[in-house]
């Protein structure tokens, strides 16, 4: 049981890393709402959901396959290495230079049809953060296998402090310096645009270009030197992960890029822009999913041939959900204050920003469902096969696909965020039953349905029944949290001792 203390350690690491970046990142979203009108916001979260699905392509599946052959050829793990990063390097090099070529296209196509100069500024940022970002994918990935969690988390805080301090040179420094109007604030106001967005882009440029030179000395560590034949074996393997990805990615992300296309233009930037504002107070829960898999991914591989495995397996699905569903009724029941890191200068523009609340519980357990299908697709990972990955993940890209086509028209947002709950959860089932089928994992069912179905009923009774009343809606979480520990204590205390 110590290797599980081992894995509880590092996921601490990566959990604590990505939750100062993610709640540093979060306090630029008070920002954001303050200084761009929702439609502003919404050019925002396009953006990023076509970043993340891209993302995906560029990766090509590698991570995962580079964790699984490592496993599966444990004296060529230099030679593992090697192949990843110059598939990734390879699929880079094609992207970007596609990109540039056909940038003032894509700008048009993004912005509906109309050619905007800004526009195809911002395509070409996000085509070198992708690639940078890309890039870093592999090295990333080795300083997990090798158990380097503290530089990892380092070099996540660094990305994160330089993206947001950036933010706040372009976004409050500057305009601060315009308005003192001494001799020198006219050099600054001849290049400076008040209110663009473009300054965000940049600021993630100019960090994703900075971790990717402190990542040099696991680079050059890379030999330029391709081994076919384990290549071409990668390849197969992380095909249908790759597309998995891409569906997986569509499940979270097509819904941000639908809205501004199927609703009229000025409402489909603004719903957009308060979708992505409200997104933020599940931030999170999806920091734990998130922090879950940078830590579970290695350690299951690593675990694989244990012959208590599989159990371990299924104790750690047990205490991930209760540990998410808590963090799902604690952001809830504190839903009226919470909802002030979104408000705006304007009146109006708050209003606005605020009607999107409601859908917020929505999408916390849409977290809860998506961290459950992450702990559920090592069956197909570790059993080799991946192909199954495509077949769940299509399923819910077609679910996420038809049913936002169909409602969004006439319930925007709204659908999206239940859309997505029906996706995830058809996924999770369907995960589950093909595993137990090929990969059984004695998982504690009915015990994790309860925890669930508890969660989404003092959810309801917080949100709705007691109208977000702060000191009910937390008697009620204190109240679950005790009970939960007292049920889990002899448990807790057992894996303590070990």
């Amino acid at each position: 049981m110590s290797v599980l203390r081992k894995f509880a350690g590092q996921t601490a690491i990566y959990g604590l890393s990505t939750i100062v970046a993610r709640l540093i990142n979060f306090v630029l979203t008070p920002l954001y709402v303050s200084k761009f009108a929702p439609s502003i916001y919404g050019i925002f979260t396009n953006m990023y959901s076509w970043a993340a699905m891209l993302n995906a392509v560029l990766a090509f599946g590698m991570e995962t396959t580079y964790f699984r052959y490592l496993q599966k050829h444990e004296e060529n793990k230099a030679q593992v290495y090697n192949n990843s990063f110059i598939i990734t390097l390879f699929t880079s090099l094609v992207f970007i230079v596609m990109a540039h070529f056909f940038s003032e296209s894509i700008a048009t196509w993004l912005n509906n049809g109309r050619y905007d100069a800004n526009y195809n500024r911002y395509v070409r940022y996000f085509a070198w953060i992708l690639v940078a970002d890309a890039l870093a994918v592999i090295p990333f990935a080795r300083l997990r296998a090798e158990g380097r969690a503290i530089r990892f988390a380092l070099l996540k805080l660094i990305n994160i402090l330089t993206f947001v301090g950036l933010n706040l040179l372009f976004i409050v420094v500057i305009p601060w310096f315009l308005a003192l109007d001494t001799a020198y604030t006219a050099y600054v106001a001849e290049w400076y645009q008040e209110g663009w967005v473009g300054y965000v882009f940049l600021s993630n440029l100019v960090a994703s270009g900075l971790t990717l030179l402190l990542l040099l000395p696991e680079v050059v560590k890379m030999k330029l030197r391709l081994e076919r034949k384990l290549a071409m074996d990668m390849v197969v393997y992380s095909f249908p992960v790759l597309i998995a990805n891409i569906s997986f990615i569509i499940n979270e992300h097509i819904d941000k890029i639908l809205i501004p296309k199927l609703l009229p233009s000025e409402a489909g930037d603004r719903d957009l822009g308060i979708y992505g504002a409200v997104s933020k107070i599940a931030v999170f829960l999806s920091i734990g999913v998130q922090a879950f898999r940078l830590g579970a991914e290695p350690f299951f591989f690593s675990y694989a041939k244990n012959e208590n495995a599989r159990k371990i397996y299924a104790l750690i699905m047990d205490y991930f959900i209760i540990a998410m569903v808590l963090v799902m009724v604690g952001i809830t029941v504190n839903m009226e204050w919470l909802k002030y890191f979104i408000k705006s200068d304007s009146p109006m523009a708050r209003d606005e920003y605020w009607s999107g609340l409601r859908i917020v519980p929505v999408l916390l357990l849409n977290y809860v469902l998506l961290g459950i299908y992450m702990n559920l697709s090592i069956w197909y990972k570790l059993s080799d096969q991946t192909r199954f990955a495509l077949y769940i993940s299509g399923i819910g890209a077609l679910i996420t696909l038809a049913f936002n086509f169909i409602f969004i028209p006439q319930y925007s947002y709204v659908a999206s965020a239940w859309v997505t709950l029906l996706a995830y959860g058809s996924m999770v089932l369907i995960s589950y039953l093909w595993g137990q089928h090929h990969y059984p994992i004695p998982y504690h069912v009915g015990k994790n349905i309860t925890y669930i179905l508890i969660g989404v009923v003092i959810c309801w009774l917080g949100f709705d029944v007691f109208d977000r009343h702060l000191i009910i809606g937390n008697l009620l979480f204190i109240v679950f949290a005790v009970v939960t520990l007292l049920i889990e204590r002899k448990q807790l205390l057992a894996l303590m001792r070990r």
